[in-house]
């Protein structure tokens, strides 16, 4: 199948009650965990790149042909979609070239007549291509890859100026942050997602910085219309945790040991377990 838009596998989650997950990637073994649970699962998946983890795999065009490869190799059955995430105009661009079939476009920082005049050129491109795009209002909380928002709730009325340029998907701030959640966080602004959920219409809506939040907001975020989630954080803590432990437990010093396959086997296994653990908790398990 290879990869595909985002656009159709996240009608169907918004239409009936459930989210995809979209799993940032890092390198080969992120990858390869993701999809291969994806498939034992039977579930959608989004692969998320952000602009540093994109440099760091030596550019767009290698990300594209690395998950056409897996997804030919490891027989993956189950839609999967290639997301720029928090990409800026010109690396959406960029990534377009490259063979994206999915896009976000975070224009959030900007005014919004910037944001509109951006977004809407760019939605007009996508449709062009056949491309899911993502827009963003309303900056989310934490930094991710050098852009830091301070968690501003989205102006429902600007959500619905957005959402009516034709965008495939739409983010929107609701109190949700990147990284780790604070001990005092107050939690998602619900009244925020019902008043947006009722200005944006049949446009699905995304919930960023998706590891840590309490599984029933989640699962009441997805009921007000969310259909994608975001998983970064989680992946990340749970893979330094295993390599540590790995480390420390001088498994690494056994045998060979140290060659990098069985030095990265426990992280990758724990991302593994998260994956599942989120696709069960979104629903999407079977809805391939």
């Amino acid at each position: 199948m290879g990869i595909i838009s985002a656009e159709s596998m996240l009608n169907k989650a918004f239409q009936n009650g459930y989210a995809v997950g979209q799993f940032n990637i890092n390198n080969l073994e992120w990858t390869k965990a993701i999809l291969l649970v994806a498939e034992e699962l039977k579930s959608p998946v989004i692969l998320g790149v952000s602009e540093g983890a994109g440099k760091y795999m030596t550019g767009y065009k290698t990300v594209v042909a690395m998950v056409n490869a897996m997804i030919e190799s490891l027989n993956i059955s189950v839609p999967v979609a290639v997301h720029l995430d928090h990409g800026t105009y010109e690396g959406a661009k960029k990534a377009l070239d490259a063979g994206f079939k999915s896009i976000m476009f975070d224009g959030s920082h900007y005014p919004i007549a910037e944001n509109i005049e951006k977004t809407k050129e760019l939605v007009a491109i996508c449709k062009k291509m056949g491309v899911s795009i993502e827009a963003e209002v309303g900056a989310i909380g934490g930094e991710e890859d050098g852009v830091t928002g301070n968690g501003e709730l989205a102006d429902p009325e600007e959500c619905k100026t957005i959402a009516s340029l034709g965008v495939s998907i739409l983010a929107a701030g609701i109190g949700n942050i990147h990284g780790k959640y604070p001990a005092n966080w107050k939690g998602l602004n619900f009244e925020v997602l019902r008043a947006i959920k009722a200005k944006v219409n049949e446009t699905p809506l995304v919930l960023h910085g998706g590891s840590g939040i309490p599984d029933h907001m989640v699962k009441e975020a997805i009921s007000l219309g969310v259909a994608k989630i975001n998983v970064n954080t989680e992946c990340q803590v749970v893979f330094a945790e295993a390599t540590r432990k790995y480390i420390e437990a001088g498994k690494d010093l056994e045998s060979k040991g140290f060659d990098p396959r069985k030095l990265l086997a426990p992280g990758t296994e724990a991302i593994k377990q998260v994956v599942r653990e989120k696709m069960i908790l979104f629903g999407s398990v079977n809805q391939a």
